[in-house]
C-alpha cells in the first residue's frame, strides 16, 4: 500500500468529467481502519488536514482512501491534484485549475480566478506530494482557505505546510506481528503488514500460502521492514525468483549488518533505504541501468520515449524486456492511457535511481537526448495539428505535459539553448491554442523571447506574433498590440509565406477584438491567400483565418459569406482530419442556415458540431454550439433557449477570453436573452437560466441532444446534385477515394474533390460517410423492392 502504486491515474478531469477525478484503486486496500477513521475525524473538525510521513509509508493511499470515504460529504466534488510531476512553483495554480476544468483564458490572476470559482463551492481538494513545493502550496491553501469557506483540503507531504488552521497526522507503519511469538498461520493475517504482504505475494504467485512451515519466515519479513508498505511490497515480489525463506534470510543478514548485532531496531529512513538497495542489487546490471536513466522523465513515459533516450540501440524487445522486468520487481508501474501503456516510478525509487545515475557519468549526455527526442516530437506533433491524427497527438501531449516542461527548462538552463527553446514553443502553440492552455503558452514564450538574441531568425519572428495572439485572447489587448508591433518591426521576409499566413491571421484576431470586422477580414483573406501559396507549416493559421473571417461575417450580418467560410473550413480541414476546429465552425454554418430561415439545416449542422467537439473534448467549441443553439431555439422554445444561455454561460466563466466574450458580446445573444426572457417572464427565465448554468459540460451537451425536440434533419432530393455529382456520390458511397474517382471519370483529381465538395455542400453534410448513407437511403425510397433493384458499377 506504498505512496502512489497501484491506481490508474489518466482519467481526464473537469467540469465534463462528473464530480470526482479519483482515480479507480487497481489493488485492494489493505488495513489503515484506525487512521482513516482519524483522517476522516479530523478533515470534520479543521478545513486543512496534512498527513506527513517518510517516502512509502502510505500517505498517498490513505488520502485517496479518506477522500474517496468522503465524497458525499462535498456536494461539489472531490478532486485529486497530483504535484509530484510538477517542479516550477508557478504553475501550482494553473495545475489545481487544471483539475477542476478551469481552462481560463483571460489574463487575470491565476489565484484570483481559482478563488472566484471557490467562492461558492462544497469541495474537497486532495494536494498530493507537497513537499517540494511548500511555498507555494502553502500560499495557495491559506488564500483558499481564507477566502472560500466551503473547501477543504487533504494534503500529503513529508512535513507539514504550515499554514494557521493546519491539523497535521503522521502516517505511521503498519502493524506487525512480534516474530518471537508466532503460534499459528491463522492471526498472522490480522497484521496489516502481513495480510498487505500475502495478497502482494498472491499477485505475484497465484499458488502462494501462509504455512506453518512459511509463517516464521513472513512474520520476521514484515517485521524487519519495520511495516513499512513499499518495503513490503518490493518483497513480495521477489516471490516469482525467490522462495518466503531465501528473502527472509537475505534481509536477516541485511539487518545484522546495518545494526551491527544490536537488538535496537534500525531507524526507519534506514530501513526503507535499505530495502531499496537490495531490490536494486537484486537487479540485473542492464536493469540496474535502466532504472537509473529513467529517472531523467519528469513524468510517466511511453516505450517509444524509453527506447530512443535511454537505449544503447538495443532492439526495441530487448529494452521492452528488460522494462517487463522492471515492473515484475515493482520498481516500475505499469498504466494504460487509453489505447497506450505508459510506465512511471514511485518518487522515492526515482530518487534512489537519480543517486546511482550520477556516477555513471550520463547526465548531461541523457539530458541532451531527452530534449532533442521530445523537441522532435513536439515538431511531429505540430506537423500534424491538422490532419487525421490532430487528436492523437493532443492527447500525447496532453499526457507528456511535465516531461515538456522539463525539456523546456533544460533548453533554458544551458548556454546557446534558446533556439531550441524557440523551435519548441513555436510548434507547441498549436497544442496550447487548441486546448487552451494560454497562460502557460504565454509565460514559456515569455520566458525564451527573454533568453533569445536577435540573431535567432525566423523562429523569433514568429515567437513574437503567437505570443502576441495570446495577450490578445486572454484580453491583454494593449499588450498584445505592443507585442505584434515589435512582430512586424522585424526585418520583413517578402518570400516567406508562412510567415505572411501567421502574420495575416494575428492581425485579422485584433481587428475581430477591437470590433473592426471589415479589416479582420481583409486580413484574414491575406493570411488565406499566403497560406494557399505555402507548401507546408502554414494549415493551422489557414483553418484558423477561415474560422475567424467566419466570424467576422457573423458579427457583420452576412449569412452567405459566413456559410462560404464555413464549407471551405470543411473542405479542407474535414478533409484533413480536423476534429477542433470543424467544431468550432458549426456556430457559423448553423448561425447562417438559420438566418436563411432553415432552422432543421441550422440544428443538424449544431448536432454535428457537438459530437466533434465532444470527440475533441473541446469546451469551447461545445460552449460555441450551446450559444448558437439558444439562438436558434428562442423562437419557438423560450424556457428551453433560458437553460442553454445558463450552459452557454457556465463555460464562457470557465474559459474566458476575447473570443468568449466576443460571442457572448454580439446582439444575437442579447436579441436571444430578451426574447426567452419575455416569453418566460423575468422570475422563470432566472430559474431556467441558473438551472443551466449548473451543468457540467457533459449534462449540457444531453440536454442540448436529448431534452429538447430536434425535428428530424430533412433528406436531400436527388435532384440537389447534378448527373456528374449523382455518378461521383456513387462513387463515394462504393469508397472510392478521389484519385480512384478521378481516373474512372477520367477527369482530374482536383477536379474530382471539387466534386465531391460541392456535394457535401449542396447536401449540408461533413462526411463521405453521410454521403453514402443518402444515397442508400435515397435509392430505397426510390425502389423499395429489393427484387427490383440495380447495382450500379
Amino acid at each position: 500500500m506504498n505512496d502512489e502504486s497501484h491506481r490508474s491515474r489518466h482519467s481526464i478531469p473537469g467540469r465534463g468529467r462528473g464530480r470526482t477525478n479519483l482515480p479507480v484503486e487497481l489493488t485492494s486496500f489493505v488495513g489503515r481502519r484506525q487512521e482513516v477513521a482519524e483522517a476522516k475525524k479530523m478533515l470534520s473538525g479543521s478545513r486543512l488536514v496534512t498527513l506527513t510521513g517518510i517516502g512509502g509509508v502510505g500517505k498517498t493511499r490513505l488520502a485517496l482512501r479518506v477522500a474517496t470515504e468522503s465524497q458525499r460529504a462535498f456536494t461539489d466534488g472531490v478532486w485529486l491534484i497530483e504535484l509530484s510531476e510538477l517542479s516550477d512553483p508557478e504553475l501550482v495554480t494553473g495545475v489545481v485549475s487544471d483539475v477542476l476544468g478551469l481552462r481560463n483564458q483571460t489574463v487575470e490572476a491565476p489565484l484570483v480566478l481559482l478563488t472566484d470559482y471557490l467562492a461558492d463551492k462544497d469541495v474537497l481538494l486532495v494536494l498530493d506530494n507537497c513537499e517540494h513545493l511548500l511555498e507555494a502550496v502553502a500560499a495557495l491553501a491559506d488564500t483558499v482557505l481564507r477566502t472560500c469557506p466551503g473547501v477543504r483540503i487533504l494534503a500529503t507531504s513529508r512535513e507539514p505546510l504550515r499554514v494557521r488552521g493546519e491539523a497535521v497526522t503522521r502516517v505511521p507503519p503498519m502493524q506487525t506481528p512480534n516474530p518471537d511469538h508466532v503460534s499459528s498461520p491463522r492471526g498472522l493475517p490480522s497484521y496489516e503488514s502481513v495480510a498487505l504482504f500475502l495478497q502482494r505475494a498472491v499477485a505475484a504467485v497465484p499458488t502462494f500460502e501462509l504455512t506453518d512451515e512459511n509463517q516464521m519466515a513472513v512474520a520476521q519479513i514484515c517485521a524487519r521492514l519495520d511495516g513499512l508498505p513499499l518495503p513490503i511490497e518490493l518483497a513480495a515480489a521477489r516471490l516469482r525468483v525467490m522462495s518466503v525463506q531465501q528473502i527472509h534470510d537475505r534481509l536477516t543478514d541485511r539487518y545484522r549488518l546495518l545494526t551491527g548485532g544490536s537488538r535496537a531496531a534500525p531507524a526507519r529512513q534506514k530501513t526503507l533505504r535499505w530495502s531499496i538497495d537490495w531490490s536494486y542489487e537484486l537487479c540485473t546490471p542492464q536493469e540496474q541501468r535502466l532504472w537509473a536513466r529513467l529517472t531523467v522523465f519528469a513524468c510517466s513515459f511511453e516505450l517509444d520515449a524509453a527506447e530512443a533516450i535511454c537505449g544503447d540501440g538495443d532492439r526495441g524487445g530487448d529494452l521492452l524486456d528488460v522494462v517487463a522486468a522492471l515492473v515484475d520487481k515493482s520498481i516500475l508501474i505499469r498504466e494504460e492511457a487509453g489505447d497506450v501503456v505508459r510506465y512511471r516510478m514511485l518518487d522515492i525509487l526515482k530518487e534512489y535511481g537519480q543517486e546511482k545515475l550520477q556516477p555513471m557519468d550520463e547526465y548531461p549526455n541523457l539530458r541532451r537526448r531527452f530534449q532533442d527526442w521530445y523537441q522532435e516530437l513536439i515538431m511531429r506533433a505540430a506537423t500534424d495539428s491538422i490532419s487525421p491524427r490532430q487528436l492523437h497527438w493532443l492527447r500525447r501531449l496532453e499526457r507528456e505535459q511535465p516531461n515538456l516542461r522539463a525539456a523546456l527548462q533544460f533548453c533554458l538552463s544551458e548556454s546557446g539553448g534558446a533556439d531550441a527553446a524557440l523551435r519548441m514553443t513555436v510548434g507547441l502553440f498549436p497544442f496550447w491554442f487548441s486546448r487552451g492552455y494560454l497562460r502557460e503558452g504565454r509565460m514559456w514564450l515569455d520566458r525564451v523571447l527573454a533568453a533569445a538574441d536577435d540573431e535567432s531568425g525566423a523562429d523569433l519572428a514568429k515567437a513574437q506574433y503567437l505570443v502576441s495572439v495570446l495577450a490578445g485572447v486572454q484580453g491583454d489587448v494593449a499588450e498584445g498590440a505592443g507585442l505584434l508591433a515589435r512582430a512586424d518591426s522585424r526585418e520583413d521576409r517578402p518570400g516567406d509565406t508562412s510567415m505572411r499566413a501567421l502574420r495575416g491571421f494575428v492581425q485579422g484576431l485584433f481587428a475581430l477584438y477591437n470590433g473592426d470586422s471589415v479589416s479582420a477580414v481583409a486580413h484574414f483573406e491575406e493570411s488565406i491567400g499566403a497560406a494557399e501559396e505555402t507548401e507546408e507549416g502554414a494549415v493551422f493559421f489557414h483553418v484558423g483565418s477561415l474560422l475567424g473571417e467566419g466570424v467576422a461575417y457573423m458579427s457583420l450580418g452576412d449569412a452567405s459569406e459566413a456559410r462560404a467560410r464555413h464549407e471551405e473550413m470543411l473542405a479542407l480541414a474535414g478533409t484533413l482530419g480536423d476534429v477542433v476546429y470543424c467544431g468550432r465552425s458549426a456556430m457559423i454554418g448553423a448561425w447562417a442556415w438559420w438566418c436563411d430561415g432553415d432552422p432543421s439545416m441550422a440544428r443538424a449542422v449544431i448536432e454535428e458540431g457537438f459530437r466533434l467537439s465532444t470527440r475533441a473534448d473541446d469546451s469551447f467549441g461545445i460552449g460555441c454550439s450551446l450559444e448558437v443553439l439558444a439562438w436558434i431555439e428562442a423562437d419557438h422554445n423560450p424556457g428551453c433557449a433560458a437553460v442553454l444561455l445558463g450552459a452557454a454561460a457556465a463555460i464562457w466563466r470557465d474559459v474566458g477570453g476575447t473570443m468568449a466574450n466576443y460571442l457572448a458580446g454580439l446582439s444575437y445573444h442579447s436579441d436571444c436573452e430578451q426574447q426567452a426572457r419575455h416569453g418566460l417572464g423575468s422570475r422563470q427565465f432566472e430559474e431556467k437560466y441558473q438551472h443551466g448554468s449548473a451543468f457540467s459540460v457533459d449534462e449540457a451537451v444531453r440536454y442540448a441532444f436529448d431534452e429538447q425536440p430536434v425535428p428530424a434533419k430533412r433528406s436531400p432530393e436527388a435532384d440537389t446534385l447534378s448527373r456528374r455529382e449523382r455518378q461521383v456520390a456513387e462513387l463515394v458511397a462504393e469508397g472510392l477515394t478521389n484519385r480512384a474517382i478521378a481516373a474512372k471519370l477520367v477527369i482530374s483529381q482536383r477536379t474530382a474533390q471539387g466534386h465531391v465538395e460541392n456535394i457535401l455542400s449542396k447536401l449540408g453534410y461533413t462526411s463521405r460517410t453521410q454521403i453514402a448513407t443518402w444515397l442508400v437511403e435515397h435509392t430505397h425510397q426510390q425502389n423499395p423492392d429489393p427484387e427490383r433493384r440495380t447495382h450500379h458499377s
